[in-house]
């Protein structure tokens, strides 16, 4: 029986089960292997770790982790979760169960990209979602927005002062004459066709209509929907927000009692979406162990 069981080993799930291993308290963390960011080759705007990769990052905070002996890793994900606070099973991948007082969920999402031949080839190398991510390494360069124009008008706002100059190109349906006039008006060239599809092109990106290509620099999708890596959420029975995500406290406590989330699968109401970010990631990851060492107290 472990005091808590992380499962997801991201930036929340590592910094969880740092901080619960400091404070002695027996620990299992599940790494399934996937992370949201497995294509990104630099992370960006991580003090400190500005432009490491994220297996770098990772691997460091392993052999850290590795120092505690209340923390155990083992590879292997999870298949489901059940129980109550004090008495939590989780069955293993291999078949294995494990019992824990406590689990913090922390399998992030995935991005589901729009049906762009090509993009999901590109996601993380070239393509990306994320203007303080990765918008800083295209200053002064062309770039194309993919995507509806009211997102395309937001990525707009925070590229354009960035960016040499931006494309924005429309994915399932084309700009009406008013969105691709506002888009105009911000600065964006407008494509009147659907892109078809996107490639390399040397250092760049070659981007495809029914008209003709054009090359760019890099691709910043607005489309696109995130979705849950594990079902833990539905299994339990955890309040959900409108945005898709788990509700979580201060704390991250969700709404059943001795289970945590923290990452980009949950956020408080007050927010109204996940902040994306390995810093957030991981303070809430921090915040959802300091949940967990409070729940055991009072035990």
């Amino acid at each position: 029986m472990y005091d808590a069981i992380v499962i997801g080993a991201g930036p929340a799930g590592l910094q969880a089960a740092l901080t619960l291993g400091r404070m002695h308290r027996s620990t299992l963390l599940l790494d399934s292997g996937e992370y949201r960011n497995g294509t990104v080759l630099h992370m960006h705007n991580v003090v400190a770790n500005d432009g490491t990769p994220p297996a770098e990052f990772r691997a460091t905070a392993r052999t850290q982790l590795a120092e505690y002996a209340d923390v155990e890793i083992r590879d292997v994900g999870a298949q489901s979760v059940s129980g109550a606070e004090g008495a939590f099973t989780v069955l293993l991948a291999n078949g294995v169960s494990v019992e824990a007082k406590s689990v913090i969920l922390a399998t992030g999402v995935a991005d589901d990209l729009p049906s762009v031949p090509g993009l999901q080839e590109l996601w993380g190398v070239k393509a990306f979602s994320c203007p303080f991510c990765d918008g800083h390494e295209h200053a002064g360069r062309s770039i194309a927005i993919l995507g509806p124009a009211p997102r395309a008008e937001h990525l707009i706002g925070l590229l354009g002062r960035i960016a040499g100059d931006i494309t924005v190109f429309p994915v399932d349906q084309s700009f009406s004459a008013e969105e691709a006039q506002t888009l105009e008006g911000l600065g964006a060239r407008v494509s009147v066709d659907l892109v078809t599809a996107v490639a390399p092109d040397g250092d760049d990106v070659r981007v495809t209509t029914d008209s003709g290509d054009r090359t760019v620099a890099g691709v910043f999708v607005a489309s696109g929907s995130l979705r849950h890596r594990a079902p833990f959420a539905d299994q339990l029975g955890l309040h959900m927000l409108p945005s898709g995500s788990i509700e979580i406290d201060d704390f991250g406590r969700t709404s059943l009692a001795g289970v945590f989330a923290a990452g980009d699968l949950a956020h408080r109401a007050s927010l109204p979406g996940p902040m994306a970010s390995v810093l957030l990631a991981a303070a809430a990851g921090q915040l959802a162990a300091v949940g967990v060492i409070q729940s055991l107290m009072a035990r």
